[in-house]
């Protein structure tokens, strides 16, 4: 049987493509859900549909690829419900076929594998697409810390699963990137990835775990993933939860801000939850870097991507020199790194 997800190609895409769309339309009849609307919105480890309905709000259709299996999504959605019970914090909600299921998995063309599928009720909100104040970032930070403090007293049943981000996956990523870095490093640069790719790991792996500063976490907390309903920062795409230190998602909104944002970020974060590790900012530049390799780690594949990703690296390679050189850098401006040129190490 081939997988669901072929899409390597322009051709195999639109074939995936179109596949999908007949999964969602099958899908979409075995709700209670009076729709008159389905639209694609993107395709990557799932593909996504938003269904809209006259009277009964707006929904999340996803179709799963095998990457998760369904104990793995449906422990995504144990975790959601958890987290609906925390006040001042919005996310998806799972919403059960007409059988009660909350997973289906779908007929499709033959020859391919069944796909999972699974509907979730739409956050309402929109992406800011402007400047952010200072009360925005703020509360995005108080927003995470929510999410932490939550899942520091959650109790998960037995056959909860959810994968674990590491050095053991950050390994792995990191070799897919070694395929494609030539696309937009050169050489001598990429020996620079390296030597930060080293020097995380070995960081990495003498971090002290307790359940302080490790539990589940968002794991992809870009603000793509946030959407703001009356000022209230949401968080939405769940699908790469899993366990990790805390700090990897702070890093992850981190990485899109300005030093002085980033400083209210984590004040509006401890206004939740006290960052108690001692030396919290150290492992919090390694995680920094590593949710940017990892960035890349994604993207590198993609040849439309390769030519914003060439004109990322002059910020990229500057803040990999400063910490490969021992130099403290989230709270500072730091120079971009122009034509590849360094000072001396």
């Amino acid at each position: 049987m081939k997988s669901f997800f072929d899409f390597d190609t322009e051709e195999t895409r639109k074939s995936l493509l179109s596949r999908a769309r007949n999964v969602a339309l099958s899908a979409i009849q075995q709700y209670e859900v009076e729709w008159n609307c389905i639209r694609f919105i993107h395709l990557s480890d799932t593909v996504t549909y938003k269904i809209e309905t006259d009277t009964m709000g707006n929904y999340l259709l996803r179709i799963h690829s095998e990457r998760v299996n369904k104990e793995e999504i449906l422990s995504e959605l144990v975790f959601l419900n958890e987290l609906r019970k925390v006040k001042d914090l919005v996310v998806p909600e799972g919403i059960q076929s007409r059988c009660g299921s909350y997973i289906l998995e779908c007929e499709t063309e033959e020859g391919y594998r069944k796909p999972y599928v699974t509907l979730m009720r739409w956050v309402e909100g929109e992406h800011w697409n402007s400047e952010f104040t200072d009360s925005h970032v703020y509360n995005i930070g108080a927003m995470i810390g929510r999410i932490h403090k939550a899942s520091a007293s959650l109790e998960t049943p037995v056959d909860f699963v959810r994968p674990h981000w590491g050095s053991d996956s950050f390994r792995q990523e990191v070799a897919k990137l070694e395929l494609y870095y030539s696309r937009f490093l050169p050489d001598e640069s990429w020996k620079r990835y390296q030597k930060a790719v080293d020097k995380i790991i070995h960081q990495f792996d003498r971090m002290q775990r307790d359940a302080r500063n490790y539990g589940l976490i968002h794991a992809d907390l870009h603000f793509g993933n946030v959407v703001f309903n009356n000022g209230l920062p949401c968080p939405i795409d769940f699908g790469r939860c899993g366990y990790g230190y805390y700090l990897y998602d702070l890093a992850g909104a981190l990485l899109e801000l300005n030093p002085q944002h980033r400083r209210l970020l984590i004040q509006g974060y401890e206004s939740v939850v006290e960052l108690n590790t001692d030396d919290y900012l150290r492992d919090l530049e390694c995680f920094f870097i590593m949710v940017m390799i990892e960035n890349y780690c994604h993207h590198s594949s993609n040849m439309k991507e390769i030519p914003s990703l060439i004109d990322e690296q002059k910020y990229a390679l500057a803040y990999i020199h400063e910490y490969i050189n021992d130099r403290s850098f989230l709270f500072e401006m730091i120079a971009p790194i122009i034509n590849g040129y360094f000072e001396e190490d």
